[in-house]
């Protein structure tokens, strides 16, 4: 059994993605990231670095005591190479899916997930216009990059539907809201259809829909209380000795 400390985001979700992709049995444990549960002291001893998504196999391969895995990118080559499926093991085929796993979380994670942020901000903590077209152009040089791939291969990685494909998928969900038009990257919007139409993906994109709060709907102090503990974050004090 897989224990996913989880909440429903884009890192999250690309996580049940593969686990329903994979029909590997697994337990939804929430950590709701918008009441600090990420800074609690038995989290951080899952991930130092306070960010879910957090894997715990209960049943590792070869037995012994679970193992804990943080970063997304790594709990998903964890579960592929755990079940073998959806990253190839051979030494080309292994890297071809492994640089753009890493591209997604060196670039396009980061980079949609500012824009998403400073679009969502507005001006109300002053100008953020030139923060917004920073991050929306280069948000867009993103998709362009994907668009030109998926004019080559089916797939972000070949021909081959692997976990390059489902790490990326998530975070492109809102398009929209990234000031983005797919209609202008035409063989993207064809990948992007494909692969929200496979039922796995679906059902991995539904995880947690209970947990999910509309922040905007809340009350304003309420949002401010979240936006305290979510954004602006500095360094973690060393217990004290």
């Amino acid at each position: 059994m897989i224990d996913l400390h989880y909440w429903p985001t884009p890192n999250g979700k690309k996580v049940t993605i593969l686990l329903e992709e994979c029909g590997l049995p697994y337990k939804i444990v929430p950590c709701n990231i918008q009441q600090g549960d990420q800074f609690k002291p038995e989290f951080l001893g899952m991930n130092p670095n306070h960010r879910m998504p957090v894997m715990v196999d209960r049943e590792p391969p070869g037995g012994g005591a679970p193992i804990t895995v943080f970063e997304s990118g790594a709990i998903m080559m964890y579960i592929a190479e755990k079940v073998g499926r959806f990253w190839p093991q051979d030494l080309r085929g292994k890297y071809e899916v492994a640089q753009w796993v890493i591209w997604q979380m060196a670039n396009q994670g980061p980079k949609l997930g500012e824009c998403g942020h400073f679009r969502r901000l507005g001006d109300s903590r002053g100008d953020q216009s030139y923060a917004v077209t920073r991050f929306t152009d280069e948000t867009n040089r993103l998709y362009g990059v994907l668009n030109n791939r998926l004019y080559r291969n089916r797939y972000v990685a070949g021909d081959e539907y692997t976990i390059a494909d489902m790490i990326c998928y998530p975070w492109t969900v809102n398009w929209r809201g990234q000031g983005q038009d797919i209609e202008e990257f035409k063989h993207f919007k064809r990948w992007f259809e494909e692969i929200g139409e496979r039922p796995a993906v679906k059902r991995g994109m539904a995880v947690g829909a209970d947990l999910s709060v509309d922040v905007s709907k809340l009350p304003a102090e309420e949002q401010a209380r979240i936006r305290t503990i979510m954004y602006n974050q500095r360094a973690i004090p060393v217990p004290a000795e």
